[in-house]
């Protein structure tokens, strides 16, 4: 089941937003809307978003996708459609409710920071539990534990402006992680850092996850961080969600050249996997030779493209791919490797198999 979901979402700005709505329904395009002073921001979006996953939104300046962001804590009212958290529908509660649903079950993340320079790390890190009445003692501890976790750990007293971007970002995380809150919204926030920090706050994203397994909205317009952090990634382009899918889906199966051009220049051997690109186990005896138990290495499903490819280089077979209990889950033809990163690897040595038979 879906912690968050979303049903054929509109938001229109502008006189008429109904009309609007109805018109692009009808097939009208976000160009035409504009004469008549209006603006189609997000036009039918529909996705959901698993619990513990990171999934993330992606497209270039005014495609929709912080705006879209702005609906899924209510910040926004969609014109049409549905924005629904646990089960329940956004749009449908009162201004207090909201509220409380705000402020102790989703998070956000911003871009720049938004610390208070009259406040020390801790209490900018303890804010939100502050406004939750948490009393003081208990929101300390739990800003100092917060802060830990994002390797802060001995700067609770100092002032905002005595840390590098990178660590003011992650007072801001640590901010949104005290709150204890189910949904996690990240809007663009890691673009304002220099790119080894921003690579730095990613890996630390990461291992955050992997120990708290948030559910999170990540916007981004960068592909590259798209492809590194996203379980699940949601294309958009001119208010509208063009696909939706995994990294591997959009660089293995782009639903249209506007994906297929985007992704060009991706490295693939970084985000594909054998999973993506290895032929069914059925398939292994078409290669007749693919020999059984040769003694050659073998990859596990989740093997990079990277290192598949230099496995490739050193047999003269397609690259079998076991599972955790050992079982042929499938193939790796070279040609498949050469289709996809358009280069033909070295010649192979001798199959391991078939040295040792001859020895």
């Amino acid at each position: 089941m879906s912690r968050l979901q979303v049903e054929h979402v509109f938001k229109v700005f502008g006189p008429r937003p109904d009309e609007a709505v109805r018109r692009l329904q009808e097939g009208a395009e976000r160009d035409a809307l504009r004469a008549d002073g209006t603006t189609a921001a997000v036009i039918d979006a529909s996705f959901g978003v698993a619990p513990g996953e990171i999934f993330v939104v992606m497209g270039l300046s005014g495609s929709g996708k912080s705006t879209l962001l702005r609906m899924l804590n209510g910040l926004l009212t969609p014109t049409a459609g549905r924005v629904l958290f646990d089960g329940q529908d956004l749009a449908a509660l009162g201004e207090r409710e909201l509220r409380q649903v705000r402020s102790t079950r989703i998070s956000m993340v911003f871009q720049h920071f938004a610390l208070f320079p009259h406040r020390s790390v801790r209490e900018n890190a303890a804010y939100g539990l502050e406004v939750q009445g948490v009393p003081r003692a208990e929101r300390e501890r739990r800003a100092t534990e917060a802060l830990e976790l994002c390797g802060l750990a001995g700067w609770e007293d100092s002032w905002p402006d005595e840390l590098s971007g990178g660590m003011q970002q992650r007072v801001g995380l640590a901010r949104a992680l005290a709150t204890d809150a189910d949904l996690l919204l990240m809007d663009e926030s890691f673009s304002a850092l220099d790119p080894l920090i921003r690579r730095d706050m990613q890996d630390q994203l990461l291992e955050l996850q992997r120990r708290l397994r948030k559910t999170i909205v990540f916007i981004t317009h960068d592909l590259n961080e798209a492809m590194r952090l996203g379980d699940g990634i949601a294309v958009m382009r001119d208010g509208r969600i063009v696909q939706v899918g995994t990294a591997e889906d959009i660089l293995s199966r782009p639903a249209d050249d506007y994906v297929a051009s985007f992704v060009q220049d991706v490295d693939r051997s970084r985000v594909l996997t054998a999973r993506a690109v290895m032929t069914g186990a059925e398939e292994q005896g078409r290669h007749a030779q693919t020999p059984s138990g040769c003694g050659c290495p073998s990859v596990a499903p989740d093997t990079p493209l990277g290192e598949l490819c230099a496995v490739s280089a050193r047999v003269p077979h397609p690259v079998v791919v076991r599972d955790a209990d050992g079982r042929v889950a499938g193939v790796v033809p070279r040609q498949r490797l050469v289709g996809l990163l358009g280069d033909e690897p070295r010649a192979p040595l001798a199959c391991a198999g078939a040295v040792t038979a001859g020895a």
